[in-house]
C-alpha cells in the first residue's frame, strides 16, 4: 500500500504544476528581511517592522537557544504561542494562540496547508526543529489567499532551502533519559538552475519513566523515521519551480508501566495501555511564472497531496483512520501601479476521510464492555474564488482588503469570507496595525480532541454539527526607541478579540446524575463564546552582544456551557510571562541563554473536585538554560530544562481504576516531565 502511495505522490509532483509564491513582492521582501536579521543582527526573534499583519519571526538563531527537537519545543521563548499536552498518556501536543486551541490556527508549510485533519494531534512532532530556517507567527485572520480557515492566526514554517550553500548539516542530541535524535540536511547546488535539499531524521525514546509513582509513564516510548527531498529550478526568465516529497513513520507506546501490548487487551488480566502508529506522506509542487520583464505580473500554481494513516487504541477504545487530501491554488498577481497590487485566484481542498471509532467503555454496573461503533467517514470538498487588493504608500501606509466565496459540499453552504488589514507608520518609530475578518472551519472531532480517548467515558456526539464560524479583530501598536546605544529596542502592545457565531464545544462537565460524569458531550454552541487576548512585548540590546526579550500575555476565554451558563473555559491559562536573556562573547565563541516563565492559573473542570466551587491550577514558574561553544563549523551545547523540577501533581484521575468512568488523563495544566539535562552538537560544512 505504501509503495503505491509513494508512486502516486511522485507522479503528482511530476505532472502537476505548483507555485512558490516568493515571486510576489511580499514574499521577496520577507526573505530579504530574514537574511538581514540572520547575518547582521542575529536576533533570535523579532516582530517584523515591514509586514502589514502583526508577525513575530523566530529565526534560525532563535531555534538554537534551546534544543528545539521538534516544532512543539520551539515556542518556549515566546508567550504568543502556548504549547501543552492534550492528555497525560499519548504525548500529543497542542498549541494556543490568542487564547484559542491550535485547531483555530492555520499551520502552513511555506504557505501550503500543513498538519490538517488526522495529522493534527501529533503534527507538531513531525517537523524537527533543526530542519527549520524560521517560524512566522501572524496574529488575526490574515490573508484570504491562504483560505477561509484561519481564525486565531497563521503559523508559517520555512525549512532550510535547496539554494543554501551548506552541503552538509548534522545535528545530534541526547538527554539524561536516553532520548536520542539525529538530523541531517544537505543542500546541493547542481548547476545554475537546479538545486536540491535532502532531509533525514531519526529519533528514539525507549525508556519508561514514572517519576510521580502513579504507575503510568509520563511520556510514551516513541520511535520516528522522517525524510524529505526538496527541489528548486530557476529559469533564466525568472520562472521558479519548487517541488518535493516527504514521508514519516512514527509509533508510540504509552500507558501503565507493566502494560504488554502483545497480550490480549483484557482489563481483567492486563494493564491499561496505548499504541499509536502514524504514517504520513506529502508531495507538493509550486510554480511561479513571470508575465513581464520586471515580474510585476505573474501567475502561480500550487498543488499539494497528503496521505495520512493512523492506527491506535487507548485501553479498550480503538480509533483508526486514513485521509487523502488534495489542495490546489491558482493565482494571478498584478502590480499595476507603484502603489497598487491586485491578486485574484481560485483555490480548493478535497479531503477523503475513512475514520472509525470503536468507543468501548464500562457502565459501572454491567461488568461487560459496552460498545458503540461510530463511523466518521466523509468526503469534504470546499472551493471558491478570491480577490485581494493592496494599497502601499511607500511602506508608510499599507491597506489590504480581500474577500473570498467558497462552497462547502458537506454543509451545503456558500461561505463569504471578508478580511482587511491596515498598517500605518505615524513616524519611523511608531507603527499601528489593525485587522479584522471572518473565518470558518470544519470540526474534526477525534483528531481535534484526541485526549478524550484517554478517558473511561462514553463519547456522545450530537447530530447535525455545524461549521465553526467566528470573527476576529484587533490590532497592535509598536514603539521603537533607543536603549543605551541600541537602535533596535521596541515595545509592542496587542489586543485581539474573537467572537464565535458557532463553535463545536467539547464538554466533560455535564453530569448524568449527582457525582456521575460518564460522558464526553460534543455539541454546537448555544449562546456566546468569545476570547480577549492582550499582550505586551519588549526587546533590546542594552549592551553589545547582550539581548533581553520579555513578553506578557493575558487571556479571557469564555463560553456558554450547558448547565453552567457563560463561564471561563477550563484548562486555558489566564496569563503567561516570558523573560529571555542571551549573552555572547566576541566572535560568538561562547553563547549563554537563560529563559524564565511564569504560567498563570487556569480553571479546572468541575468534576475534579465536584463541590460546586470553582477551582484553579496553581501559578508556577519554569526555568531553562543553555551554554553553547562555537568553533568553525561546529557548535556544542549543554542545557537543562525545567530546572526547578516542577511537575503537575496527579495528572491522571483514578489511575488505579483505568477502565472506570472516573479515569481521566485529559486534565492537564502543567508539565508532565521533570528536570531534563541534555547535550548536542551542530556541525556544518559550508560550500
Amino acid at each position: 500500500m505504501i509503495k503505491k502511495i509513494l508512486l502516486l505522490s511522485f507522479s503528482c509532483i511530476i505532472i502537476s504544476a505548483a507555485a512558490q509564491n516568493t515571486t510576489t513582492a511580499e514574499d521577496t521582501l520577507s526573505y530579504t528581511l530574514n537574511e538581514v536579521v540572520f547575518s547582521g543582527a542575529k536576533e533570535g526573534s523579532y516582530i517584523s517592522k515591514i509586514r502589514p499583519i502583526k508577525t513575530e519571526v523566530i529565526t534560525n538563531a532563535g531555534l538554537c537557544k534551546m534544543a528545539c527537537c521538534s516544532l512543539a519545543e520551539s515556542f518556549e521563548n515566546t508567550a504568543s504561542v502556548s504549547v501543552g499536552y492534550s492528555d497525560a498518556i499519548s504525548g500529543s501536543r497542542q498549541i494556543r494562540l490568542l487564547g484559542l486551541a491550535g485547531k483555530y490556527t492555520s499551520m502552513l508549510d511555506e504557505n501550503r496547508p500543513a498538519m490538517r485533519g488526522l495529522a493534527a494531534p501529533f503534527g507538531l512532532s513531525y517537523i524537527p526543529g533543526q530542519w527549520l530556517e524560521s517560524i512566522q507567527i501572524a496574529k488575526g485572520p490574515g490573508s484570504v489567499i491562504n483560505g477561509y480557515e484561519s481564525i486565531a492566526g497563521q503559523i508559517n514554517l520555512e525549512l532550510r532551502k535547496p539554494s543554501t550553500e551548506e552541503p552538509l548539516f548534522v545535528n545530534a542530541y541526547i538527554d539524561h533519559l536516553l532520548r536520542t535524535e539525529l538530523n541531517v540536511v544537505s543542500s546541493l547546488q547542481l548547476n545554475n538552475k537546479w538545486s536540491t535539499a535532502i532531509f533525514a531524521h531519526g529519533s528514539i525514546d525507549a525508556q519508561k519513566h514514572d517519576d510521580n509513582g502513579d504507575g503510568f509513564m509520563e511520556e510514551p516510548m516513541k520511535k520516528q523515521i522522517n525524510f524529505g527531498n526538496r527541489w528548486l529550478y530557476m529559469a533564466e526568465n525568472g520562472m521558479q519551480w519548487r517541488f518535493g516529497l516527504s514521508g514519516l513513520y512514527e509509533t508510540r507506546d504509552g500507558g501503565q508501566i507493566h502494560f504488554d501490548k502483545q497480550a490480549p487487551r483484557n482489563p481483567a488480566t492486563n494493564n491499561y495501555g496505548t499504541n499509536i502508529d502514524n504514517t504520513h506522506i506529502n508531495a507538493y509542487s509550486k510554480l511561479g511564472i513571470p508575465l513581464n520583464d520586471d515580474n510585476s505580473a505573474n501567475i502561480a500554481i500550487v498543488t499539494d497531496y497528503t496521505y495520512h494513516d493512523i492506527q491506535s487504541f487507548f485501553g479498550v477504545k480503538e480509533y483508526n483512520g486514513t485521509q487523502h487530501a488534495a489542495f490546489l491554488n491558482l493565482m494571478f498577481q498584478n502590480i499595476f501601479h507603484e502603489h497598487h497590487k491586485f491578486v485574484a485566484g481560485l483555490s480548493g481542498q478535497f479531503n477523503d476521510y475513512n475514520e472509525k471509532l470503536n468507543d468501548n467503555w464500562f457502565d459501572g454496573v454491567n461488568p461487560m464492555v459496552q460498545s458503540n461503533i461510530l463511523d466518521l467517514s466523509r468526503r469534504e470538498t470546499a472551493g471558491g474564488v478570491y480577490g485581494e487588493y493592496t494599497f502601499n504608500r511607500d511602506e508608510k501606509l499599507v491597506f489590504i482588503t480581500g474577500m473570498r466565496i467558497d462552497y462547502n459540499n458537506l454543509y451545503k453552504k456558500w461561505l463569504f469570507t471578508p478580511r482587511a488589514n491596515l498598517k500605518y507608520d505615524f513616524t519611523d518609530n511608531i507603527i499601528l496595525r489593525v485587522s479584522a475578518g471572518r473565518g470558518f472551519r470544519s470540526a474534526n472531532i477525534i483528531p481535534d480532541n484526541i485526549g478524550i480517548l484517554a478517558t473511561g467515558r462514553q463519547i456522545d456526539i450530537a447530530d447535525n454539527l455545524q461549521l465553526e464560524d467566528a470573527w476576529t479583530y484587533g490590532g497592535s501598536l509598536m514603539f521603537y526607541f533607543k536603549c543605551f546605544e541600541d537602535e533596535r529596542a521596541y515595545i509592542s502592545l496587542d489586543y485581539f478579540r474573537t467572537d464565535f457565531i458557532n463553535q463545536v464545544l467539547v464538554n466533560q462537565e455535564i453530569s448524568s446524575a449527582p457525582n456521575l460524569y460518564d460522558k464526553v458531550h460534543i455539541y454546537n454552541l448555544n449562546g456566546r463564546s468569545f476570547t480577549n487576548a492582550y499582550q505586551i512585548d519588549f526587546s533590546a540590546f542594552p549592551v553589545e552582544r547582550f539581548n533581553v526579550t520579555a513578553t506578557f500575555r493575558y487571556n479571557d476565554t469564555r463560553a456558554d456551557l450547558q448547565g453552567q451558563g457563560l463561564t471561563e473555559l477550563p484548562l486555558v491559562d489566564r496569563y503567561k510571562g516570558v523573560l529571555n536573556v542571551q549573552y555572547a562573547t566576541r566572535m560568538n565563541k561562547w553563547v549563554f541563554d537563560a529563559t524564565a516563565q511564569i504560567n498563570g492559573q487556569s480553571r479546572l473542570s468541575n468534576f475534579v473536585y465536584d463541590d460546586q466551587k470553582d477551582h484553579y491550577s496553581p501559578v508556577y514558574p519554569m526555568f531553562f538554560a543553555q551554554i553553547t561553544r562555537n568553533f568553525k563549523g561546529l557548535s556544542i551545547y549543554l542545557g537543562v530544562e525545567n530546572i526547578l523540577n516542577y511537575m503537575q501533581e496527579n495528572p491522571i484521575l483514578s489511575p488505579n481504576a483505568p477502565y472506570s468512568y472516573g479515569f481521566n488523563s485529559s486534565v492537564i495544566w502543567g508539565p508532565l516531565m521533570g528536570r531534563k539535562f541534555y547535550a548536542g552538537l551542530r556541525y556544518t560544512i559550508f560550500k
